[in-house]
């Protein structure tokens, strides 16, 4: 990296070391997730792992691979910190959120371990900043045993399909009720604000729907409050997997291409609304 204030090098005793060529790759995928102050940090030789959550009903991650990174260092099987998300941000976009053409804010960060501040290395255009972000001890994250082998029904779906729902669907009401079934009406979205009921059908053979596999007829409802902070990331993304296990656990996953062609994820899982009946339904 051309910084002119030479950072450590990752064997000098840090348990994380990372370089990008471009801060903004990293900032924009957080963004995505930015819906809590907090955030635990996950590093292992996979890659890193940002998970927010709130109120034990909905949790956010975000994947950047190691791959991403022009360089990617974890010298033990697994590194985890919480930090202030909200501070990591205003960090990583000190030098503005809009690079000028052909320029853009190179990053390094290091680690060294519990107790320690995650340091992060900026330079743009031969300036370089020192940043000291205070780190906490992670909480214990929600497991949503959110397995392959227990989804019951996948669909996967142009992200502008969703984006258009989004708009069109009754932001006033409480829920949003997903349907998913192998017979009509196959995908449906539906709302209850103040103007009344109003669905969004989807049939299986839509332009808009990429994959299509459902084994059995699922209704459930889950709070529009949880769901309105993964509109950051289908506001990024080119596609999205929508699954649901057999307790109506929603998971969406969302497929984001950076500007350079890579691809990251962002998933959020949901729990369903316990508060309706199946007469409801």
């Amino acid at each position: 990296m051309p910084f002119s204030a030479q950072p450590p090098a990752s064997g000098e005793g840090y348990a994380l070391c990372a370089s990008l060529d471009n801060a903004r790759h990293l900032s924009s995928l957080l963004r995505a997730v930015h819906f809590q102050d907090h955030a635990t940090c996950l590093a292992t030789a996979s890659g890193l792992r940002v998970t927010v959550e709130d109120a034990k009903c909905i949790q956010a991650n975000a994947f950047i691979q190691a791959e991403i990174f022009q360089e990617f260092s974890v010298q033990e099987e697994s590194v985890m910190f919480r930090i202030s998300l909200s501070v990591l941000l205003d960090c990583l976009t000190i030098f503005g959120t809009s690079s000028l053409p052909g320029t853009s804010t190179a990053l390094r960060m290091c680690y060294r371990g519990y107790g320690y501040p995650l340091m992060l290395f900026l330079e743009e255009g031969g300036v370089v900043t020192v940043c000291k972000i205070n780190t906490q001890e992670p909480d214990e994250l929600l497991d949503f045993d959110f397995c392959s082998t227990k989804v019951v029904n996948k669909i996967i779906l142009q992200s502008e399909g969703l984006r258009e729902a989004f708009a069109e669907l009754d932001m006033t009401s409480e829920v949003l009720q997903i349907t998913m079934s192998p017979d009509k009406p196959y995908f449906r979205l539906s709302t209850f604000g103040n103007a009344g009921s109003a669905h969004l059908d989807y049939p299986r053979d839509s332009d808009l729907m990429e994959a299509f596999h459902c084994n059995q007829t699922q209704t459930n409802r889950y709070k529009i409050s949880l769901l309105k902070p993964s509109t950051k990331a289908l506001a990024l993304s080119c596609k999205v997997s929508i699954r649901t296990d057999a307790q109506g656990f929603l998971s969406l996953q969302y497929m984001i291409r950076n500007e350079d062609g890579q691809i990251c994820f962002v998933e959020y899982y949901c729990c369903p609304d316990e508060n309706i009946t199946e007469a409801e339904l």
